[in-house]
């Protein structure tokens, strides 16, 4: 059985993602489409719009075979973890063939050779980045200008401009990094920019559609102007539960963050993941200031820290998610060719790793893939919160995290619609 994996966030679920599933399975011939999908909190440092597996039946609906839960650890890490963690987990599945990723290039070729300068950090590219960043430059243009210096080629050097570009470099660095015998495709990205805030006619980005949904111009029918942008399933689901169960946004989480934030010191803040003693030291400078967690992230960018970056670090701090979170274990599979090891063998290396497969949703015509899964993956395969026994520490540690944040957001769906509290372990898988 051949199997295409997909990392995705589905922020909702709209046509350009119907389109990159169709266009996985075709270009690839899989059998199936297995998606690693972000939980409630999604990388740009923010809470999903709607809850996890609202967005993984959507997938599901939309042709999708098994949804997976990427941890929140790396669902809201940096470009480079978010990959890791992801590919980390395919990787150690042991049955998935390909990995599918949208890209503005779409040149494997070119995105590879990209990679393969930043994951072996050639001593004169290192140089030429490491005077970049003494200029003061933030490090996405820094790293563009110095891979233009280092391969002469401007073109090259600018495909890192484009967000999807710079995940599937990630991608394909991840592959690298874990010897991977899974092999990587690029779907060219069609429509609109991935930072693209208006609709258009052909596929609109997930930004211009959920600023619409929060912003909507005909408030009687928010989802009137979005229609023809999502599968009728995933338009259904979200009209549905509009107002019981969405939109959730980052100010819902402003007085939950503000009390976090009164909670530290600048010491103690350091702790936390990405958090600099510099940006520490802002933040208990400006919290006196703090009116929302959007207006919060307006008042402590800078020149060299986006928007982004600092949500991403007020996230960690809101999650309890420290540097030294796995300083005992590390979170992901090490062995060197753990692609090319039998189910078995890989089982026996399983304890070497804090990873685990949850599953959120799959499809009844493909359970075989669960089967494969139990049967070559190196690590553990949850379908039930509660039949989680005999994990590692740091599997629990991990675990827990994810527990935490979506306990979290449902509070917020509580207090904002008044909806019945509905706890991690009580949810139901989504099955169709």
């Amino acid at each position: 059985m051949k199997i295409v994996g997909i990392i995705a966030e589905y922020n909702p679920f709209h046509n350009g993602h119907q389109y990159h599933i169709d266009q996985a399975l075709q270009k690839t011939r899989a059998d199936a489409a297995v998606i690693l999908m972000s939980g409630d909190f999604v990388q740009r440092g923010a809470p999903a719009i709607a809850p996890k597996h609202l967005r993984a039946k959507a997938a599901l609906l939309g042709g999708a075979s098994l949804i997976l839960e990427l941890p929140v650890l790396f669902s809201c890490g940096s470009a480079e973890l978010f990959a890791r963690g992801a590919v980390s987990i395919f990787n150690s599945l042991g049955c998935i063939s390909y990995l599918c990723f949208g890209s503005e290039c779409g040149d494997i070729k070119k995105l590879n050779r990209l990679a393969r300068i930043l994951s072996e950090e050639p001593e004169v590219y290192r140089q030429l980045l490491q005077d970049e960043l003494r200029k003061g430059r933030p490090f996405p243009q820094a790293r563009q200008t110095a891979l233009s210096v280092y391969t002469k080629d401007p073109s090259l050097a600018e495909i890192l401009s484009s967000p999807n570009n710079t995940l599937g470099i990630e991608y394909l660095k991840a592959l690298r990094y874990f010897k991977s015998p899974i092999q990587p495709f690029a779907i060219p990205r069609e429509g609109s920019g991935y930072h693209d805030t208006a609709l258009c006619e052909t596929f609109s980005s997930a930004t211009a559609i959920r600023n619409r949904i929060l912003n909507p111009s005909l408030p009687e029918d928010v989802f009137s102007s979005v229609a023809e942008q999502l599968p009728p399933a995933s338009s259904d689901l979200l009209r549905k539960n509009y107002q019981s169960s969405l939109p959730v946004t980052q100010d819902d989480f402003s007085l939950l963050l503000k009390y976090r934030l009164l909670c530290e010191s600048a010491s103690s803040l350091t702790d936390y993941l990405d958090v600099s003693k510099d940006l520490a030291n802002r933040i208990i400078n400006q919290r006196n200031d703090f009116a929302t967690w959007s207006s919060f992230c307006d008042l402590l960018k800078t020149r060299e820290l986006t928007y982004t970056r600092i949500s991403r670090t007020l996230l960690h701090i809101l999650l309890g998610i420290e540097k030294d979170t796995f300083r005992h274990e590390p979170p992901f599979c090490f062995a060197e060719d753990s692609g090319n090891i039998s189910g078995k063998a890989k089982k026996e290396r399983s304890s070497t790793s804090a990873l685990y497969a949850r599953v959120l949703g799959f499809q009844k015509k493909d359970t075989q893939i669960l089967k494969e899964i139990k049967e070559y993956a190196a690590i553990p395969l949850i379908t039930k919160l509660a039949d989680a026994r005999n994990l590692t520490s740091a599997t629990q540690v991990l675990l827990n995290l994810d527990i935490f944040a979506s306990d979290l957001y449902e509070s917020i769906i509580t207090e904002k619609f008044g909806t019945p509290f509905t706890n991690e372990y009580q949810k139901q898988l989504q099955i169709i």
